[in-house]
């Protein structure tokens, strides 16, 4: 019994530690194809294309719900302590340092790890990944880097998108709902921040573009087992990109508010 559950423990680990060494190796073969040439522009174009311009929507819609549900969250809590001007406040210091680069990380693990996965899981089950080593071409170079690089240009502008709508959803509540003046919620908003905070987000929106793409991309590699296969790495995809987007924002919050 106890050497069946150590038998069992240790073959956990052990697949555990395998999976993280292949996603860490796949991770340095893209960090190195980045400099090898030549490099494929219009591959990048249209990923650009992809990650951001069909996000846009996405990413706009999400930002003006959130930040308009917290600031009525705000609102009605600061009322109880007679405190209403403190929530333009804490509305400014929230969607810049967190639901700005959270909330635009984990739509796009949802709408763009989830395509990349599913894309390259049906290049994978129908060898056309394999036609392209036959044809000595790099699948890591051809496919992972423009993803990647899409990825780490567009989110971190996403995210300035999504810090400027934010401000426009908390206006719409707390200005034109609880009839706080305009002037003193645009004075308000920024009173608690500084520049080091929307440097902050770019940092942590920087890290979440890198996780979306190589997550993406690695779980669309590796992809086995036919339709069934295609159909489950989009969900591994978004549950693990998200998680890792959850667990590195504590510790990049962590060590860049030191």
């Amino acid at each position: 019994m106890v050497l069946t559950l150590i038998d069992k423990t240790g073959a956990r680990v052990l697949g555990a530690l395998d999976t993280a060494g292949d996603f860490a190796t796949l991770a340095g073969r893209t960090f190195v194809a980045l400099f090898k040439r030549p490099f494929d522009g219009k591959n990048l174009l249209n990923q650009l294309q992809a990650v951001g311009v069909h996000s846009l929507p996405v990413v706009i819609l999400t930002s003006v719900a959130v930040s308009m549900v917290f600031a009525v969250q705000l609102a009605f809590g600061f009322r109880q302590f007679q405190a209403e001007g403190l929530a333009s406040q804490v509305e400014g210091l929230a969607i810049v340092r967190e639901l700005g680069p959270v909330i635009t990380g984990l739509m796009l693990s949802g709408r763009i790890g989830s395509a990349m996965a599913a894309e390259l899981g049906t290049m994978q089950v129908t060898e056309q990944i394999d036609a392209l080593e036959c044809l000595a071409t790099d699948p890591i170079h051809y496919l992972f880097v423009p993803r990647f690089l899409a990825s780490v240009l567009v989110v971190p502008l996403l995210t300035v998108i999504s810090i400027y709508v934010g401000f426009w959803g908390g206006y719409m509540i707390l200005v034109g709902v609880e009839g706080q003046s305009a002037f003193v919620y645009g004075n308000e908003f920024y009173k608690l921040l500084a520049f080091r905070d929307l440097r902050i987000a770019l940092y942590k929106a920087l890290v979440f573009g890198m996780i979306i793409a190589l997550v993406g991309c690695w779980k669309g590699y590796r992809t086995q087992g036919g339709a069934e296969g295609v159909g489950n790495a989009p969900t591994s995809s978004v549950v693990t990109s998200s998680l890792w987007i959850l667990i590195s924002d504590f510790f990049l919050t962590k060590l860049l508010l030191v």
